[in-house]
């Protein structure tokens, strides 16, 4: 898939090799992206990724990622900062886009391009908050061990109640990934929540952090700071839920970034109310 603009910027589909100019272009941009998030996002999609070129060199990007039939998450929108506002991005985003077919597509906006995804049909579901702070380093509470192989098919089930649609093979990287770690907790051999907490460009990242109740969440939480006291973490957190709004400034934490769900269309039904913390906002 190509496209070319009057300004001879062509569109292809990235590869895996191409993922350090695109995270290093959103670590610039201060939205600190996990350190091998990358193997994690190819997986679910390897044609996800999209890269615009002037004479070889790279000026743009998008991702458009399918999951499933119905359902896509449109991500690192990025354009190189000397080259902004010459259409680059729009070109690539156009071209990126046709990747999704006529799935629902979401996205987590950041303030400045929310009017223009408006424009393209993309509607306000809700506001997503980033809480920043140093990890507090209470005790890891009891029910609460590492995730291992044997939990995968569990782990998979509860994300997709949780989630607009399934993506096994995005959690089969993401719960392994180097420098992720990530927890369960059961009650009476019952999953009632996961998370995992990974190394970014600027601090620790925690996401998913999913969860029956507010309790569950907050044990999880504690058992993902426990071993790094002292260390800036970061989650994002859905408005909606006050619960995981109320965890994160009880442990100290401040917002210090903001995004918008947005859609094109319906989604399946899930437990938003589970969501005490995103898994990425790249890939929703």
């Amino acid at each position: 898939m190509t496209a070319a603009a009057p300004q001879d910027l062509v569109v292809t589909q990235a590869t895996l090799a191409d993922w350090p100019v695109i995270s290093g272009w959103a670590a610039a941009e201060g939205w600190n992206p996990g350190l091998s998030d990358g193997p994690a996002f190819f997986a679910q999609d390897p044609d996800g990724f999209f890269l615009g070129r002037i004479d070889g060199e790279p000026v743009s990007a998008v991702s458009v990622v399918n999951y499933g039939a119905g359902y896509a998450f449109l991500g690192c929108y990025l354009v190189r900062p000397d080259l902004r506002g010459q259409g680059h991005g729009l070109t690539t985003w156009k071209t990126a886009l046709a990747h999704a077919g006529e799935r629902t597509v979401g996205l987590d906006g950041v303030v400045a391009q929310q009017d223009n995804y408006r424009e393209s049909g993309f509607e306000l579901a809700y506001r997503t908050v980033r809480f920043s702070g140093t990890a507090p380093g209470a005790e890891a509470p009891a029910g609460i061990r590492p995730a291992g192989p044997a939990d995968l098919a569990a782990i998979t089930a509860y994300d997709g109640a949780c989630s607009p649609a399934d993506r096994p093979r995005f959690l089969a990287e993401w719960l392994t990934g180097p420098g992720h770690r990530a927890l369960v907790r059961h009650d009476g051999g019952r999953l009632t929540g996961y998370g995992v907490i990974r190394p970014g460009h600027d601090s620790l990242r925690i996401g998913p952090l999913f969860a029956d109740t507010a309790d569950d969440a907050r044990a999880l939480f504690a058992a993902l700071t426990a071993d790094v006291a002292g260390r800036e973490v970061a989650i994002d957190v859905p408005e909606p839920n006050a619960a995981g709004v109320a965890l994160a400034e009880e442990a100290g934490f401040r917002a210090s970034f903001e995004t918008a769900r947005m859609y094109t269309g319906p989604v399946r039904e899930h437990a938003r109310e589970r969501v005490f913390g995103v898994t990425t906002l790249e890939l929703g």
